[in-house]
């Protein structure tokens, strides 16, 4: 497959330098980071939610899960909760379910980075397929996304 046009003209038009990888098809973000060769505590897995009614992208390390209380302190919001899966094709529709990449400017969304995610050089994510990723510097991400970095995330190696 190849990167949705959607998503190479954003970085395109952004000035973003990033590389493509393709791997085995993977659906669960440690499976594609183990495709891709990539640790997984360097994938950024992308979880879709909505906050107070309103769609975000929170951003982890492929084997975190997303704490909601923490991320719903962190955005300030009364309400949050976890996408439904049919909820996401209408919010990524050059995307296959699941696999949107976490660029939330492209799609009108706010982004929260877990601060674990933030202290790597680089990142690897989805790329709007499950066979399809993008590397780049998370100084370039950040500068592109102006996310809100903060701890939200649970490592479950860490009780």
């Amino acid at each position: 497959m190849t990167i949705p046009i959607s998503i190479s003209e954003y970085l395109k038009k952004n000035a973003v330098a990033y590389t493509e990888l393709t791997h085995a098809l993977a659906f669960t973000a440690q499976e594609e980071a183990a495709a891709a060769h990539v640790r997984g505590r360097d994938w950024a897995k992308t979880v879709a939610c909505f906050a107070d009614g309103t769609p975000i992208l929170a951003v982890l390390p492929a084997h975190y899960s997303v704490v909601e209380e923490n991320l719903r302190k962190l955005a300030g919001v009364k309400e949050l909760r976890l996408a439904r899966e049919d909820e996401m094709a209408p919010l990524y529709p050059s995307c296959e379910k699941g696999a949107m990449p976490p660029f939330g400017p492209l799609f009108g969304q706010k982004v929260y980075v877990e601060s674990a995610l933030a202290a790597d050089p680089e990142i690897v994510f989805h790329a709007g397929t499950h066979v399809d990723a993008i590397r780049m510097r998370y100084a370039d991400f950040a500068a592109l996304v102006r996310p809100i970095v903060g701890e939200f995330g649970k490592d479950p190696r860490v009780p």
